[in-house]
């Protein structure tokens, strides 16, 4: 990602020993490997952090601040996955990049917490040193390549030399005026691919050219669902295990843990298989890629973020739900099904939106309105959206099962 799409050719005139190109084509398709699991590990610390910094900063500015920093942090992450997609992690040289990338992503990881003020610098530099290294890299990577590939990589390059500009350039700013350089360049970054990143004396790309393997990007975004998920579960326990134990807090847990259930059923029971072996027969895989992995992923992983949030708010103030506790309990799940409604109505080409999913943004909403007029706590609250998550995931399980 620039946060999204990266332009990704097969490669079938370079002698294969000598390549560091994936050669896609084949009957299992690419496999994700161990390096690209170690280097995801970075981002457990991430999605950590940034649920830390929501939960200190629930303020309507706060959460602008978390929301841009999480679009950066699936930027960097997801236009690697693409990279990873195109090169061979089995390749020392590749390793080696993988390995630069995760000291590179450390640094932005510990300087999310500060990132609009001391650790200004440091986030940024990390942020921007990883665009280039990789981005670099893979234009190295694909020099024997034909050149209207190069252009393509050439292209990508220069979107983040622009987009990293700006980025430094908001580190280096007033810290009032901070928000905004970086806004403006988040906002070049998705741009970027919806423009099929276009250049000057270069022109524009074509989707149709972007070739990628659909099944390796699905277990990729899949991975990164999972690292949110697994966020979740480590706030719940953490906040339950660190309190006194009593009815309310063991009513709060299971209710906590039973919406993350809910959450990885919807998402992975039919979803995620189902949407890989659709982009693997699309005519336009690169079209289908940009919008279901590179963007319609974001408000699924943001949504299980701010879940985690709201599930420690209920394990902490279980009795009055204040305006953040309704935000994040209520906003989170809902985050968490439109996201997954987009992702399953785009990859799996339906006419309509899947009426379980319509039925829980539904009662998601009837269940705002309520809040609104202070009818429940905030652990009835938790109780109720994961009821719902529950509901959605029993019903999409059971129509599926129809002949």
């Amino acid at each position: 990602v620039q946060t999204c799409a990266l332009p990704i050719f097969e490669n079938h005139d370079a002698p294969r020993a000598r390549s560091l190109l994936r050669h896609h084509g084949g009957h299992q398709g690419a496999k994700v490997t161990m390096v690209e699991l170690f280097f995801d590990l970075v981002f457990v610390f991430a999605v950590t952090q940034l649920s830390h910094l929501l939960l200190a900063r629930l303020t309507p500015l706060g959460a602008l601040q978390t929301v841009m920093l999480l679009l950066a942090v699936w930027s960097v992450w997801n236009y690697t996955a693409w990279a990873t997609n195109a090169l061979d992690p089995e390749r020392i040289p590749v390793r080696l990049l993988m390995f630069a990338l995760m000291l590179a992503g450390l640094v932005v990881s510990m300087a999310i917490p500060s990132a609009f003020e001391s650790g200004a610098v440091a986030f940024a530099t990390g942020y921007v040193l990883m665009h280039l290294m990789r981005t670099g890299f893979i234009l190295w990577a694909a020099r024997a390549e034909p050149l209207n590939r190069r252009q393509n990589f050439q292209r990508n390059l220069f979107w983040v030399v622009v987009s990293g500009l700006v980025w430094l350039a908001g580190a280096f700013a007033a810290p009032e005026q901070r928000l905004r350089w970086w806004l403006g360049a988040i906002a070049l970054e998705f741009a970027s691919p919806w423009l099929l990143y276009w250049t000057p004396f270069l022109g524009a790309s074509k989707t149709a050219e972007w070739s990628i393997d659909g099944a390796h990007m699905a277990e990729r975004c899949a991975l990164f669902v999972i690292i949110a998920l697994g966020e979740s579960l480590l706030i719940t326990g953490a906040t339950f295990a660190g309190r006194p134990l009593t009815a309310t807090g063991v009513a709060g847990a299971v209710s906590a843990s039973l919406g993350t259930i809910a959450m990885w059923w919807i998402y992975f029971h039919d979803g995620a298989e189902h949407a890989a072996g659709q982009i693997e027969k699309a005519a336009d895989p690169g079209r289908i890629a940009r919008i279901a992995y590179s963007f319609l992923h974001m408000p699924i992983v943001a949504g299980v973020i701010v879940s985690a949030v709201g599930d420690e708010l209920v394990l902490v103030h279980p009795d009055h739900a204040d305006a953040a506790a309704m935000a994040t309990v209520i906003g989170g799940s809902a985050l968490f099904v439109l996201g997954c409604t987009l992702f399953k109505w785009v990859s799996y080409e339906r006419r309509t939106p899947a009426l379980s999913h319509m039925a829980g943004l539904f009662g998601l909403g009837a269940l705002w309105i309520g809040a609104q007029a202070h009818w429940f706590s905030t652990l009835q609250l938790g109780m109720l959206t994961s009821a719902i998550l529950i509901m959605v995931a029993v019903w999409e399980t059971l129509a599926l099962r129809r002949p």
